[in-house]
């Protein structure tokens, strides 16, 4: 089974948690300079983790510049790199920066296209509005960039049809299984099934019944169980199905490059 989204370089114990519950394989996402160096670092140490190189969208402000992109695209050559991010847009915090989040939620779209890879997306809304959402819907479509993957989809119905339209993947973490995510529950019943994927986004959103916890690569498979339920299908189709989707987004089904 593949985790498409941890953090696995935020963990006390990476070398023990990417152990646990019998993963394939795992991304681990570069969302700063610094943290791409770990993430690389961590995939050249061991054969079942990869690795993204990215900006997060709330670290922009403070550090992207050009030597920032310098340092991200010599790392997006690295071999054992398979994605590009995670950027995008987040409301979230900051109302502030819409300006320098676009810029380099482009660059990075940019990047990925010149690189042949996924680009991976993070949006968050302020409570209550969806000007990310709306906005990463139309970067998207706009772009028209055919590889990548909305990161812990958040449900909103207009960026899931701009990413479908796109030709993008859509990933479930952790927070699928909470009693109040209606929303994101219903886009993970509509999603087809050759677009699904599923992560942990770990140490963040362990999924019940880990909720409250640390979050862990193995936690997928929590989320894996509750998504089959949802759709009514059986764990070990749904695994096989999003097996090969993270296969064929990440890897392009390239044989021996892939686990």
């Amino acid at each position: 089974m593949i985790d498409t989204h941890c953090h696995l370089d935020y963990l006390d114990d990476p070398a023990q948690a990417r152990g646990e519950l019998g993963l394939t394989a795992m991304v681990c996402i570069g969302a700063s300079v610094e943290h791409a160096k770990k993430a690389v670092a961590l995939a050249e140490l061991y054969p079942d983790v990869y690795a993204t190189a990215g900006l997060h969208p709330t670290d922009v402000a403070e550090q992207d510049s050009p030597e920032t992109r310098t340092t991200l695209e010599q790392l997006s050559v690295h071999p054992r790199v398979v994605g590009i991010g995670e950027t995008g847009l987040d409301d979230y915090w900051h109302q502030d920066q819409q300006e320098v989040q676009r810029a380099a939620f482009a660059w990075h779209i940019d990047l990925a296209r010149r690189r042949d890879l996924p680009v991976i997306i993070h949006t968050r809304d302020r409570p209550g509005q969806e000007r990310a959402s709306l906005e990463c819907a139309a970067m998207i479509r706009e772009a028209g960039y055919r590889r990548g993957i909305v990161h812990c989809c958040n449900g909103h119905a207009g960026l899931l049809r701009a990413a479908l339209d796109t030709g993008w993947y859509i990933s479930f973490a952790g927070n699928l299984t909470y009693k109040t995510a209606l929303a994101i529950q219903e886009a993970a019943q509509y999603t087809p099934a050759d677009r699904l994927l599923v992560e942990t986004d770990a140490p963040f959103l362990a999924p019940v019944p880990k909720r409250g916890k640390p979050n862990r690569p193995g936690y997928v498979r929590y989320t894996l169980d509750f998504l089959a339920q949802l759709r009514g299908v059986d764990s070990e189709e749904l695994e096989a199905i999003t097996d090969h989707n993270a296969r064929t987004v990440y890897w392009k089904m390239q044989g021996n490059s892939m686990p």
